[in-house]
């Protein structure tokens, strides 16, 4: 998660209270979205960041996770995000963001 966008989360936070908050992330490999999810509940891990040392535990899903999917038409998300679930590793993903809500996650 570059800088910028963590400054927007952090103010975000602040503002509406991290308890109102729920981060959708659409990174491609597991590993970049476990790298996000961890940033915006635990804190930076690469310490370079607004968050470093921050822990939000905010709710965080990707938007190949069934949780998002029940939220959203079918036919939109067929449109938006159904071609990237083939080419996805969207098992990994979901893992991977999911452990990562179950640990540092407080909103979830």
């Amino acid at each position: 998660m570059d800088l910028e966008n963590q400054r927007r989360v952090k103010e975000a936070a602040e503002k509406y209270g991290a308890e109102n908050l729920v981060i959708l992330i659409g990174a491609a490999e597991y590993e970049a979205a476990g790298l996000a999810a961890e940033t915006v509940t635990a804190g930076d891990p690469t310490y370079a960041g607004p968050l470093t040392n921050v822990e939000l535990g905010l709710a965080v899903y990707h938007a190949v996770e069934p949780e998002f999917k029940g939220f959203v038409d079918p036919d939109v998300y067929e449109e938006q995000i159904g071609m990237m679930e083939m080419v996805l590793e969207v098992d990994e993903i979901i893992n991977e963001v999911s452990e990562i809500r179950k640990e540092y996650s407080k909103y979830a």
